[in-house]
């Protein structure tokens, strides 16, 4: 059944209309609820046979869909919405972070992944992000169509945002093309957990939404340097030797170096740089202690080390949680910045 969820808030029609497709009528409902608190119009269907039927008689402006329901699946919704609204903007979601369904995703055009249980905090961040950048194609669009109306400075800053989108868009798609398929197998899906965390602990510590961003962006991309890393290192069924260990070490030397060029990046290269330096200043690469380390690359530091400790290995068994959370105390002021554990332990975002 097709519906729409509205606010009780007494308000005008809504312009951003969301279509949420899952077969599980509960996800829907606690999405839709979400997304309307923040003031958009949510409508839900249970499967994509359903959504594409209301989606060539409708507007939307995001669809958010789960990937593995009946009829037709969120992959196949994926590539026909995309054929006949190439610009529309679709965010997936899944409880099986398959590697080959990330990367089949990217290819056909998603423009985010979103693991389950959903972080509904995330998905409001994400839809934001996402209509944030509809919006200014909607106005580069419509900057082109009247462009003899428009003054010489709005002309320069409009064009250089748009190449910025297009150049952000293809570098991001090749970068975590790249990262997806270097990934070690016991830690697969380390990167999106090590996100998931670090926005969470920077919403906590009131940043902005372009911090946030930013923040997004870098956590995902902490420890794309393991591209230039030897295969045989990563998946070594044992603990490391010194030198290999040194070895390791230069992924963070490694990434900057990936994604150093990119504009669009800058910003990030602190968080790849130095997510491995120490409070106590006993880290690599640059022996940085205290608040001279970026803040978000402390940040970064704690879900890191956190799922590190979660990842099922050769030679060793998973460790127990109270365990985990033990050892990360011990680190408090040593390896982890005191404030920023102390809000990963009390708001428990290891569980988000």
């Amino acid at each position: 059944m097709y519906s729409l969820i509205t606010s009780n808030k007494e308000r005008n029609l809504l312009e951003d209309r969301i279509l949420i497709v899952d077969d599980e009528e509960m996800i829907c409902s606690i999405l839709a609820r979400r997304l309307t608190q923040e003031g958009y119009s949510c409508f839900t269907a249970k499967n994509g046979k359903e959504a594409l039927h209301h989606f060539y008689k409708n507007s939307f402006s995001v669809i958010i869909s789960d990937i593995r329901m009946p009829e037709i699946n969120g992959i196949e919704l994926l590539k026909n919405v995309k054929a006949v609204r190439p610009n529309m903007t679709v965010i997936m979601m899944t409880a099986y972070p398959e590697i080959n369904m990330a990367v089949e995703a990217i290819r056909f055009g998603a423009n985010d992944f979103i693991l389950k249980p959903v972080d509904l905090d995330l998905v409001v961040f994400s839809v934001k992000k996402a209509l944030e950048k509809k919006k200014l194609e909607e106005e580069l669009e419509s900057h082109r169509n009247h462009l003899e109306e428009l003054v010489e400075e709005k002309t320069g800053k409009l064009q250089e945002a748009y190449h910025v989108l297009q150049r952000t868009h293809l570098n991001s798609i090749k970068i975590l093309s790249g990262a997806i398929d270097a990934k070690d197998p016991y830690t697969r899906g380390h990167s999106d957990r090590v996100r998931t965390m670090s926005v969470r602990i920077g919403m906590k510590l009131g940043f902005s939404e372009k911090r946030l961003e930013s923040l997004d962006y870098g956590s995902l991309l902490h420890d794309i340097g393991k591209i230039g890393i030897k295969d045989v290192l990563l998946q070594k069924p044992g603990p490391l030797s010194p030198e290999e260990y040194q070895s390791i070490q230069e992924h963070t030397l490694i990434g900057v170096k990936i994604i150093e060029e990119d504009d669009f990046f800058k910003d990030k290269l602190p968080m790849i740089r130095s997510h491995h330096e120490r409070f106590d200043g006993s880290g690599y690469p640059d022996g940085l202690a205290g608040e001279a380390i970026p803040l978000e690359a402390r940040i970064i530091s704690v879900p890191d080390a956190f799922d590190a400790m979660t990842s099922l290995r050769h030679y060793r068994r998973a460790i127990p949680l109270e365990k985990i959370l033990i050892e990360l105390k011990r680190g408090k002021g040593k390896q982890f910045d005191p404030q920023i554990l102390e809000i990963f332990l009390r708001e428990k975002i290891y569980k988000s």
